[in-house]
């Protein structure tokens, strides 16, 4: 069964930074389109970032220029770099991987974001 394993969430100041790791297993990683979601208490989940197969990538508005989406298909992970973190960055970050052919997609169980003075 297909694993997605988040790591790298934890408390941090305004302005500070965190690193968001995603390992992947038993799926064929380098085909699949990888993303990161979150979802604030009380909010809808909403789409972070996302980069396909090709590194193409994109961003929810609200993070560019702060956030960068990158991956290392020889170690089956996708990270997420976070910078200039602000309180409304706060959320339970969900990784997700696409695969662009058949459409099927899974979720990782979600890490911790706080951000807080």
């Amino acid at each position: 069964q297909v694993q997605l394993v988040e790591s790298g969430g934890g408390l941090v100041q305004p302005g500070g930074s965190l690193r968001l790791s995603c390992a992947a297993s038993k799926l064929i990683f380098s085909i699949y389109t990888m993303g990161w979601y979150r979802q604030a208490p009380g909010k809808q989940r909403e789409l972070v970032a996302t980069i396909t197969t090709g590194h193409s990538t994109n961003y929810l508005d609200a993070v560019k220029g702060r956030f960068t989406i990158s991956r290392d298909n020889a170690k089956n992970t996708v990270y997420l770099q976070m910078n200039s973190l602000e309180p409304e960055d706060a959320a339970v970050y969900y990784c997700y991987a696409k695969n662009p052919v058949t459409r099927n997609d899974y979720w990782g169980q979600g890490t911790q974001v706080t951000v807080s003075s």
